[in-house]
């Protein structure tokens, strides 16, 4: 379920209530991800279906910076990538190309991401991938796929390729690249990808000093066995998580609102 934006603002764009909500939404998590310092120039993306509209996703225009995304500017396009709603930017095929097969053959995968993040794209560079060496890193044992790097993502060929070593994951790792990360919706999607980054962040500064302490494959059983319980009572995954930084966000900045 969409995370409901508390301050009502009139809609900017021709569209219903439903689209305005998610573009909210979408337009606060692209804020978020550039205060956590994970946006990378005008490059990067993430998408989101439009609620009620099949075939129909939000996506950022090609050619601004995170910090300048707001609700009205977002992209509307087809699962073809063809604007949809009249705009006059464009949408980067490097994006869109990996995220319409995701989302045109997953119907759970509401909401993606992809980044370029220094500590996922080192991990993503590494021989073992995520190493099982943190409390974060036993989140996601076994519950990852890996590709290899076949240059920019820009051929849908590639795209039956990407899918299958997703296989039945949540996060595709890119190798030589970066993380692919999908959710039911933005929040969920929003608590993999920091949880991710912290897994990443905490392997890069472990190995900088040596030999890490492997957690045996036992203890990552129990710690996966009891995630659940480490939720907000009441709350979908990463809902209270995603509020919090939206809520951060509007300290800083509240023209994604507009």
């Amino acid at each position: 379920m969409a995370t409901q934006m508390s301050e009502h603002r009139s809609r900017n764009v021709d569209c219903s209530e439903a689209e305005w909500q998610a573009r909210q939404e979408l337009a606060a998590c692209y804020r978020v991800f550039d205060l956590m310092g994970w946006s990378e120039s005008i490059y990067n993306h993430i998408s989101v279906r439009v609620p009620g509209e099949a075939g129909a996703f939000l996506i950022n225009p090609f050619g601004l910076l995170y910090s300048e995304v707001c609700a009205s500017n977002l992209v509307k396009i087809d699962i073809d990538g063809n604007c949809l709603d009249g705009s006059s930017y464009p949408v980067n095929k490097a994006g869109f190309v990996q995220h319409s097969y995701f989302h045109r053959n997953l119907d759970w995968a509401h909401a993606i991401c992809h980044v370029h993040t220094t500590a996922t794209m080192a991990v993503c560079s590494h021989e073992e991938g995520l190493m099982p060496i943190s409390f974060y890193a036993c989140n996601f044992q076994g519950r990852l796929g890996y590709h290899d790097f076949e240059g920019i993502t820009v051929r849908a060929e590639e795209g039956e390729r990407l899918q299958k070593n997703l296989g039945n994951h949540r996060i595709l790792m890119l190798r030589n690249h970066g993380p692919v990360v999908m959710g039911r919706a933005i929040p969920e999607m929003f608590i993999q990808m920091w949880s991710l980054q912290r897994a990443c962040e905490i392997q890069v500064a472990t190995l900088a000093q040596g030999n890490p302490i492997r957690i045996p494959q036992d203890v990552i059983d129990v710690h996966q066995r009891d995630l659940s319980q480490g939720g907000v009572p009441g709350k979908a995954p990463g809902e209270a998580d995603f509020a919090a930084w939206v809520r951060k966000v509007d300290t800083v900045d509240r023209s994604w609102r507009d």
